[in-house]
């Protein structure tokens, strides 16, 4: 033999590993256990594994109960509100959204829908104005034709229209005349018995709201016709191009189309597109995005189909 094949046949022979899968290696050790016993019918049971322990179940964790912040302890809040800035204090609610969903949620108690010194106010057949005879602070008319001689709204809402209006005949769609706007407790009472005389109690409230209970009254609220060469009635405005327009784009200045067709269970009134009611630019954009068609619904009110008595 030569020195190199005996040199490689001194070597120990390499390692071999093999792989063997836990079940075989078990069943092994098992039988090995029976021969050592003797393999006999009295031999010693195979010794069996230990059972897997029970999965420990895991404790119930309880989380801690997270409590929206109240928005009226902002700083911004109350300072708007102090400055009887409606806007600002929709805007520091951090937008039109974000205020609506803390007054129907009850987290803003610092907002009362039921005060009519501000925007968001809500008036109807269940919500009469407090106090009952409210006026305003002070109205004056907008630069739009007047048709009537109660024409007057509160300064921001004037603002609005008149923005509204420049914008409507700059698109093509005509211009617009003021029919109504702010009516006082004495003028409401004066239009509401003239509408009982003529068509009745039921008649006079399809159509007509009852002394402290008229949107007009809270000067935010106005009364358009479509204008040419002369201007229209109120029953022939729904069928116009301005009132398509406004349709489209009232929002955008902070109006809402106040009662639609379809509302009257929930409103009370019959529909009427050319009852324009301002809530500011900031909610009349929630109110527009959301798809809402009823101030009830937007701030989550009950419906006012009709008179508590």
């Amino acid at each position: 033999m030569s020195a190199t094949h005996s040199r490689h046949a001194s070597r120990a022979p390499l390692a071999v590993r093999v792989a063997v899968p836990i079940g075989v290696l078990f069943t092994a050790i098992a039988s090995l256990a029976t021969l050592a016993g003797g393999g006999g019918s009295d031999a010693p049971a195979a010794a069996e594994l230990p059972a897997p322990a029970a999965v420990m179940a895991l404790p119930d964790v309880k989380l801690a109960e997270a409590h929206a912040a109240n928005p009226c302890a902002d700083a911004a809040v109350t300072s708007a509100l102090a400055a009887h800035d409606d806007a600002a204090a929709v805007r520091a609610f951090g937008g039109g959204e974000q205020f609506r969903s803390a007054v129907t949620a009850g987290n803003a108690p610092c907002i009362s829908l039921s005060d009519p010194a501000h925007d968001w106010v809500v008036v109807n057949k269940l919500r009469p104005l407090a106090p009952v005879d409210f006026a305003p602070a002070s109205v004056r008319a907008s630069s739009l034709r007047a048709t009537s001689g109660s024409v007057s709204m509160r300064p921001e809402v004037a603002d609005a229209l008149d923005r509204m209006s420049a914008d409507l005949t700059a698109g093509g769609a005509g211009t617009i005349g003021v029919n109504n706007a702010y009516r006082s407790y004495g003028l409401q009472q004066v239009t509401y018995s003239r509408f009982v005389r003529s068509e009745g109690v039921a008649g006079a409230d399809a159509g007509s709201a009852r002394p402290g209970h008229s949107e007009h009254q809270s000067g935010l609220a106005v009364d358009v016709v479509a204008c040419s060469e002369g201007c229209g009635s109120l029953g022939a405005f729904g069928s116009t191009a301005q009132s398509n327009w406004i349709v489209q784009h009232a929002w955008e200045y902070g109006f809402i189309v106040r009662y639609e067709k379809g509302a009257t269970p929930t409103t009370g009134y019959m529909p009427e597109p050319w009852h324009l009611r301002f809530i500011g630019v900031e909610l009349a954009k929630a109110y527009h995005d959301g798809g809402f068609h009823t101030l009830e619904e937007f701030f989550g009110l009950p419906a006012a189909p009709d008179y508590a008595h």
